[in-house]
């Protein structure tokens, strides 16, 4: 939710991609999601809530010492990290950009997680797994940025075994009372123009054979990060102005976008739900 405009991949991120759009979109988001300037504008907290929000999404899933656990769009290993460090729970770890890979592997061996967490490179829609290999599986402000939400929700109820619970967060949205400025290809890289309706999530998941047995309104999240990112974007506007730009955020649009979208939160037409789905044992 940066309000940032499509950056190219850079040389960190995936190779610009020759295949359909949806592989466009996919290497967008990496390469936005990888770049230091972007972690600098977030301040490591890449969806609304934080690791309090993880915290209460991964006490819904049952976990315990040894289970094993999917994070899917792990990033920079931050969710995958505290997972099994709070939880005793052995993590994989996958993600779009090869980058982010790298650096969560590295944060791994650097917090003496790495015999318990390990990440890949891969696509949520191909989730390079076998089947019925996971207890739990979480999945935090991304899902709305799969191009085909239908196959990777059908991907995770692949991986989990039966019983075995996905938890998810993401930015729900009315499309139809969005503002144009929270449209277009910018705005789906910031979890925004691909939100759906809380009860339109429930759908795809009940569609992939997961049934959402528990939702939770956070809308509150969504406004206390646009502040934070407001914040950051002042400050770095003089300290990193050049970074930013190099990877793609729009310093003249952002203000215009994050005041859209605080209002968009106001009027209802924008927020944030956890839901907790189980696959049928």
């Amino acid at each position: 939710m940066t309000g940032r405009d499509t950056p190219p991949s850079g040389p960190s991120g995936p190779p610009a991609p020759s295949g359909p759009p949806g592989d466009a979109l996919k290497a967008c988001c990496a390469a936005a999601y990888s770049s230091d300037a972007v972690d600098l504008l977030l301040g490591g907290t890449y969806h609304p809530g934080g690791t309090a929000l993880t915290r209460r999404l991964a006490d819904h899933l049952a976990l315990g010492t040894g289970r094993r656990v999917l994070d899917v769009a792990s990033g920079r290993g931050t969710t995958a990290l505290l997972l099994a460090d709070a939880y005793g729970v052995r993590v994989d770890g996958v993600d779009y950009a090869p980058a982010n890979t790298a650096l969560a592997q590295g944060a791994a061996e650097a917090a003496g997680l790495a015999e318990r967490v390990v990440f890949t490179t891969g696509d949520a829609e191909h989730l390079p797994y076998p089947d019925t290999v996971f207890d739990a599986a979480v999945c935090e402000c991304a899902l709305c940025t799969f191009p085909d939400t239908s196959r990777a929700a059908a991907e995770f109820a692949r991986v989990l075994r039966p019983g075995g619970r996905l938890g998810l967060t993401d930015v729900t949205a009315d499309p139809d009372r969005l503002p144009p400025g929270l449209t277009g290809p910018a705005a789906r890289i910031a979890c925004i123009a691909g939100a759906r309706p809380r009860e339109e999530y429930a759908g795809i998941l009940a569609a992939a054979g997961l049934r959402t047995v528990r939702t939770e309104r956070h809308d509150q999240a969504v406004a206390r990060m646009i502040d934070q990112i407001e914040a950051r974007l002042n400050l770095l506007r003089m300290t990193a102005a050049g970074r930013l730009a190099e990877a793609g955020v729009d310093l003249d649009a952002a203000p215009a976008v994050l005041a859209a979208a605080r209002a968009a939160v106001t009027d209802g037409t924008l927020g944030y739900a956890l839901l907790i789905a189980e696959k049928p044992a």
